[in-house]
């Protein structure tokens, strides 16, 4: 149990200060009751606003990233944070993207507030498997599949080599690329270093978790149960 303002405050609902006013004026309920003591000791799951359940103390949600958003707190432009509804950015703790995708990937991108997950679901002894459908500017000459899954393939700047990927490839200028590990930039460096370069990249699948019924910028919640890593 925690106190009333400090739940809603948490959830992102306003500040100290907000948060007490919606209290006082009879927008908040507890087990049906309307409450207007901010420092009463609650449940969360007792609590409703306007008659509405509270948003999920642990939000983890899958949002279909659009073209030319940025996946980061601090950058100039298009946040994908800007794709949440405003209450969800004022959480404590803060949401955060697991992992990245480049601000011209589309496609599959986690977010959460669950500090633990994330480091998990990043984390290089999970292995987690990230699935990239690939368009090249130049045909696949054909040794590329075999290159990828030796293991052996070193990226400039890199001190060892990346774990060995699996290339699919569905024509001349198409394939899908599943690896199970995170570098930077990584599916566009692993064609650079064959004389390839992308010129189209979206991320298919995170773990086991697609796009569904998505659209671009749509965003629906899961839980953690649904992630299988």
């Amino acid at each position: 149990m925690d106190r009333l303002d400090k739940i809603l405050t948490s959830l992102g609902y306003g500040s100290r200060k907000e948060v007490q006013h919606l209290i006082k004026n009879g927008h908040v309920a507890v087990c049906g009751a309307v409450s207007k003591d901010a420092k009463q000791k609650v449940n969360h799951a007792d609590v409703t606003i306007d008659g509405e359940p509270l948003d999920p103390q642990t939000l983890i949600i899958v949002l279909y990233k659009p073209m030319n958003y940025v996946c980061s707190h601090n950058d100039a432009g298009r946040l994908v944070y800007s794709l949440l509804p405003p209450r969800w950015q004022k959480r404590n703790p803060k949401i955060s993207t697991i992992g990245r995708l480049d601000g011209d990937t589309t496609g599959v991108i986690l977010l959460t507030d669950d500090g633990a997950l994330n480091h998990a679901l990043t984390s290089p002894k999970k292995h987690v498997a990230k699935l990239y459908e690939v368009t090249l500017a130049s045909p696949i000459r054909g040794d590329e599949a075999d290159i990828f899954s030796s293991g052996t393939l070193m990226l400039n700047g890199d001190d060892k080599p990346c774990r060995g990927a699996k290339l699919t490839i569905i024509d001349s200028y198409n394939a899908t690329v599943e690896l199970t590990e995170g570098r930077y930039h990584q599916v566009k460096r692993m064609f650079a270093a064959v004389g390839n370069k992308v010129v189209k990249l979206h991320r298919k699948q995170f773990a086991n978790i697609g796009i569904g019924d998505l659209q671009e910028g749509q965003y629906k919640i899961i839980c953690k149960e649904d992630i299988l890593f």
